[in-house]
C-alpha cells in the first residue's frame, strides 16, 4: 500500500543517504521532503531520478511559523488525497552553532530552536494525521552521555537547565565560544531524548516515536558553522576514525537511519536505537519530571501556532 513518509534533513549526509535507502527499498513510499527554499525542488528532482515518488515542501526550520506553514501545507495535501497516508516523519535535521548568542526567527536560542522545538511542532502539528501503524524517528547523538567513551572529548556533555533558560540566548558560560555551542548540541539532544520518552506516553496507539542515534558521523555538513579548522578536521582529518569502532561511516549509518524508519529494526515506542541496535541511552536521560517539564514548555514555546492548526477531518 502506498504511504508517506516526511523528512527533515534530507538533503545531505546521513539523511541523503537515508532517503536514498527508503526508496529503493520501498517502492510504495511516497517520500516528503522539507527542504530550504529552491534546494527543496533540486533535491526532489535527484530522488525522484528512476520514476521514485518524491515531492517536497519549503521550510526554514528556524522560524516556526514556516515550519506551521510547512505543516499546514502537508495535513491539507492529505486532507485533499493528494498524498497517500502518513505513516511516518523523520526529523534528522539538526544544527550545531559556534555560540549560544544565535537567535532564531521567534527569539529562541537557534540550536533549541532547530533541534528541539522545529520536530515538536510538526510532531504535534501532524499527530491526527498518521495513518497506524506509523513512527516518529529523531536523529539524537550519543553526545548526551557527555563521556570520553561517547564523545572522544570533542563535544562538552550536556548541562541541564530550566527549558524556560536553554530556549534563551546564553544558556552556558562564556556564550560567545564554540565550547558553548557545543555544549547546547549535546543539550538539544539530551532534550529531544526527552521528548522522544513523552512522546511514547502521550501519542495515540500505534503511533511509535523512536530515537535514533547514528553514532559520531565525521564528513557530515553538521558542522558548517563552525570555524576553519574544525571544518578541516571534520572533512579532512576525522573520517579516518571510521576505521574504528569509534566513529560510524556516513552510508553505514544513512543505512541504519532507514533500517529504522522502515520498521527493519524492531523498536518499542519510547525507545532509543544505537545505531542498528536498540540500547539504553544515558541515566540522565530518563526523568519523567524532567520530560513533563520540558513537554510544557515545547508546548508553551509553539502555542500560538498548534492552536491555529487546521480543526479535525
Amino acid at each position: 500500500m502506498q504511504h508517506t513518509i516526511v523528512m527533515t534533513g534530507a538533503s545531505r549526509g546521513i539523511g541523503r543517504v537515508a532517503a536514498e535507502e527508503i526508496l529503493r527499498r520501498s517502492p510504495d513510499t511516497h517520500l516528503l521532503v522539507v527542504a530550504r527554499g529552491s534546494s527543496g525542488e533540486r533535491l526532489t528532482a535527484e530522488l525522484a531520478a528512476g520514476g521514485r515518488t518524491v515531492s517536497h515542501v519549503p521550510a526554514d526550520l528556524g522560524s516556526l511559523e514556516s515550519v506551521r506553514t510547512a505543516a499546514t501545507a502537508i495535513r491539507d495535501r492529505l486532507d485533499a488525497g493528494d498524498l497517500p497516508p502518513l505513516t511516518g516523519f523523520t526529523g534528522n535535521a539538526g544544527i550545531q552553532y559556534t555560540n549560544v548568542l544565535t537567535e532564531s526567527a521567534d527569539g529562541f536560542e537557534a540550536t533549541f530552536a532547530v533541534n528541539v522545538l522545529a520536530n515538536h511542532l510538526f510532531v504535534r502539528l501532524l499527530q491526527d494525521r498518521f495513518t497506524a501503524p506509523a513512527r516518529i524517528v529523531i536523529t539524537v547523538s550519543d553526545t548526551h552521555f557527555g563521556d570520553l567513551r561517547h564523545n572522544m572529548g570533542l563535544v562538552p556533555g550536556p548541562v541541564w537547565r530550566s527549558p524556560d533558560v536553554l530556549a534563551r540566548t546564553g544558556a552556558f558560560p562564556r556564550p560567545e565560544s564554540a565550547g558553548a555551542g557545543r555544549t547546547a548540541y549535546s543539550t538539544s539532544k539530551l532534550a529531544a531524548i526527552h521528548l522522544v520518552h513523552e512522546y511514547a506516553r502521550r501519542l495515540p496507539a500505534g503511533i511509535d516515536a523512536v530515537a535514533y542515534n547514528p553514532g559520531f558521523v565525521p564528513g557530515t555538513g553538521l558542522a558548517r558553522n563552525a570555524g576553519a579548522a574544525a571544518r578541516f578536521a571534520m572533512r579532512r582529518l576525522l573520517p579516518a576514525l571510521t576505521l574504528t569502532p569509534f566513529a560510524s561511516g556516513r552510508d553505514a549509518a544513512g543505512r541504519h537511519l532507514a533500517d529504522v524508519v522502515l520498521g527493519t529494526v524492531e523498536a518499542p515506542s519510547g525507545s532509543y536505537v544505537d545505531r542498528d541496535r536498540v540500547a539504553r541511552s544515558s541515566g540522565e536521560s530518563y526523568d519523567p519530571e524532567r520530560e513533563r517539564e520540558l513537554w510544557d514548555a515545547a508546548e508553551r514555546f509553539t502555542a500560538t501556532r498548534v492552536a491555529r492548526r487546521a480543526g479535525p477531518r
